[in-house]
């Protein structure tokens, strides 16, 4: 099973000039202790799960760039881009260079945007549920053709392109993986089962249930439920000289990898000490690698 790593909070003591050292000091741990992949959120204002909205929040894709500059290992990702956020050529063209400046180590993930509040600071229009699940649907498919051989035109319901040109190609083969973040039944696990290449579910207590939903979508559709990694956010600490908070997130990790989760994202909170990615690289990536994922 693998392990990825979210930093979410960047509250390191000594303000502002120390977030990027700190955050370079963090990135290096997980590629030195064996993380799979490095993700951080795609929000501008912090969000009320984590604190309030005046924590430092940094953007999502040069944080990911000047991670990349600093690890040689680690996937990069943000979990996840909300669709509104940037226009689908755009952040095509984004991902493709994170991509080729990390040497093929980027993640596209993406999701239908919620966060209200920020889109009405800054001015980026919120439009109704549905109409944000279709502009989704299109940008999959944007993406999709410019990570193609095709330069054709693009002609959607709200998004025109003329062309569909992207150069330099991506270093990923076939293309750096779609991840879909959310576990709406009936349009988000659909939507994974017909253009992602992974999903990201919380652990809830519907984990199986919503997975079972995904192959059947998977079944419908024709697509191969096995070739789709699963991935879950999962909020934990270890606690160093305390082996009983190891143990329950070892716990934790075998369950989801018996259910047929390939890769666990955690979340430390608010995590600002290096220490505490080494003393999880030592406890629980190296064990993890043992833990046998289901196919189911």
């Amino acid at each position: 099973m693998k392990i990825g790593l979210q930093i979410a909070q960047f509250n390191f003591p000594g303000g502002e000039s120390a977030i990027g050292p700190g955050f370079a000091a963090l990135a290096r741990a997980a590629d030195e202790g064996g993380f799979a992949s490095l993700w951080v959120m795609d929000h501008f204002f912090q969000i009320g799960y984590n604190g309030p909205a005046e924590q430092p929040m940094l953007e999502a894709y040069s944080a990911l760039s000047f991670a990349a500059g600093i690890t040689t290992n680690l996937k990069l990702g943000a979990l996840v881009t909300g669709v509104t956020y940037r226009h689908p050529g755009l952040l095509a063209k984004t991902v493709s260079t994170l991509d080729v400046l990390s040497e093929g180590r980027a993640y596209l993930g993406i999701g239908a945007a919620w966060f209200e509040r920020e889109h009405n600071a800054l001015g980026v229009p919120y439009p109704s549920t549905r109409e944000r699940f279709e502009r989704l649907e299109e940008t999959l498919q944007i993406v999709g053709q410019m990570w193609s051989e095709s330069n054709d035109a693009y002609d959607g319901t709200y998004y025109q392109l003329a062309e569909t040109l992207n150069m330099p190609v991506t270093v990923s083969r076939p293309h750096p993986p779609i991840l879909i973040g959310g576990g709406g039944e009936q349009k988000t696990l659909r939507l994974v089962a017909q253009y992602a290449d992974a999903c990201n579910l919380f652990p809830s207590p519907e984990l199986a249930h919503k997975l079972d939903v995904l192959k059947e979508h998977c079944e419908k559709l024709g697509r191969d439920y096995g070739e789709i990694e699963k991935t879950t956010l999962t909020g934990t600490r270890p606690v160093p000289n305390d082996p009983t908070s190891i143990r329950e997130t070892l716990e934790t990790l075998e369950y989801q990898a018996s259910l047929g989760i390939d890769q666990a994202i955690l979340n430390f909170g608010d995590l600002t000490d290096p220490a505490i990615v080494e003393l999880a690289a030592r406890e629980i990536v190296e064990p993890a690698r043992s833990i046998a994922t289901a196919g189911r």
